[in-house]
């Protein structure tokens, strides 16, 4: 090896240790591919570990949807728990914030609910062969999620069972009594729920992720933690700059997620991409009332979710900058609401914040850079992040091999903004 060449040299280089990027890393792995995954912090460390844990089959809707232009002016006030947007954030964004409500049409929703039942279907399948070959299938639970109306939510139940139903997803609308029997130790706050069977979820998101990543290891994947500088062409592949030294890789697959448009920068892509800023906390549960499956309060956009630490109850989005200062006013507003349906008690731990990555049309950006041979895009992913990070990390790995992916991939290309 000549002077100054890097010291590692491997097939992949996956940037990103969140569940997209190990799934990426051990679906490469799977295909015989030698494999090493970066990341500043420990697999499971950021956005992965923020979230419900919802491994959801229904969540095939977009979030700019014709629903969200109908709630537009109660989320204009800025005072909905469900939704909150910094002004100066908003005007210095004005472009994305236009290309997001444009794509909240009838005519764009279906189809790009199409896509994402596509990405989740194979997700979900890989999720549950994963989690069993990593040894962590006692944290998956097999009890679905319900969405919970407080006031008369029959007609948006129904209406939003009849747009699951289109593509084969079953759910089940529950009255009061039904609720009260699904959950019988929590207060029956609700009076038409939506339940969500063929969904999972598990009691620790980032364990999980974590798990994943000591498979990949297992199975002759490399982990390694270090902060990423850059990547540049070098030869016939990519040299990636690290903290503590450089990496040399035929292919390099960028998941890390809100950073992942900085690093894409100095090779000349801008990548239209915002944050879902969102907040959680957990409490102390009583085991003699537990929660037994995540509960999404449709009033006030929050959801409840029984963790290995405890209840853990998650705010709406907040759009806003990715590392603007914590605004922790949603979290604050529905903590009181969740007490008034799940007995829970202290809390544990700090609060947490995080960036989820969001592109104009909800969709991930899945696939190959326009004109760098070599390099691929797995973010994008939203607050799905979790759940599509499998199907997103195989899709990657097909590509790479010269296969198909698993699903229709056409509508995540990163061909439709960035050329």
């Amino acid at each position: 090896m000549s002077e100054g060449e890097p010291t590692e040299q491997v097939d992949v280089a996956v940037l990103g240790a969140g569940m997209v990027g190990v799934s990426a890393g051990f679906a490469a792995r799977q295909r015989g591919l030698s494999v090493i995954v970066v990341d500043r912090r420990e697999p499971g460390s950021e956005t992965s570990y923020g979230n419900a844990g919802i491994i959801s089959s229904g969540s095939i809707l977009p979030l700019n949807t014709p629903s969200l232009l109908k709630n537009l002016p109660k989320y204009l006030t800025n005072a909905h728990p469900a939704l909150r947007w910094n002004i100066a954030w908003a005007l210095a964004n004005a472009g994305w914030v236009m290309r997001f409500l444009a794509a909240a049409t009838p005519s764009q929703t279906k189809p790009r609910a199409a896509a994402l039942h596509g990405l989740i279907g194979t997700s979900l399948k890989l999720h549950r062969d994963w989690i069993v070959q990593a040894g962590a299938s006692h944290r998956i639970r097999e009890t679905g999620w319900l969405k919970a109306w407080r006031s008369d939510g029959l007609a948006a139940a129904q209406a939003e069972q009849a747009a699951l139903a289109e593509f084969g997803i079953r759910s089940e609308v529950l009255d009061r009594q039904a609720i009260s029997a699904l959950e019988p130790n929590i207060v029956p706050a609700y009076s038409v729920g939506l339940l969500h069977t063929q969904t999972a979820s598990v009691d620790s998101p980032g364990a999980v992720v974590k798990a994943y990543a000591q498979m990949l290891a297992a199975g002759g994947g490399t982990i390694r933690q270090s902060g990423v500088r850059r990547i540049e062409p070098h030869g016939d592949g990519w040299r990636v700059q690290l903290a503590d030294g450089e990496i040399a890789a035929r292919h390099v697959v960028v998941a890390l997620g809100p950073w992942s448009a900085e690093l894409l920068q100095p090779l000349g892509y801008r990548v239209p991409l915002a944050f879902e800023r969102g907040y959680h906390q957990q409490f102390v549960s009583n085991p003699a009332r537990k929660l037994l499956r995540p509960i999404h309060d449709a009033e006030g956009g929050f959801l409840m979710t029984p963790m290995e630490q405890g209840v853990r109850v998650t705010s709406g989005v907040e759009l806003t900058a990715r590392d603007a200062p914590s605004n922790f006013s949603q979290l604050e507003a529905v903590v009181p609401m969740a007490r008034s349906v799940v007995e829970f008690g202290d809390a544990v731990g700090e609060r947490w914040r995080g960036a989820r990555p969001t592109l104009p049309d909800s969709l991930p950006m899945i696939g190959k850079a326009p004109r760098h041979r070599g390099l691929w895009l797995a973010f994008g992913n939203q607050h799905i992040g979790f759940t599509t990070g499998p199907g997103t990390g195989a899709a990657i790995a097909a590509m790479i091999a010269g296969d198909a992916p698993p699903f229709e991939a056409q509508a995540f290309s990163p061909n439709r903004y960035i050329a």
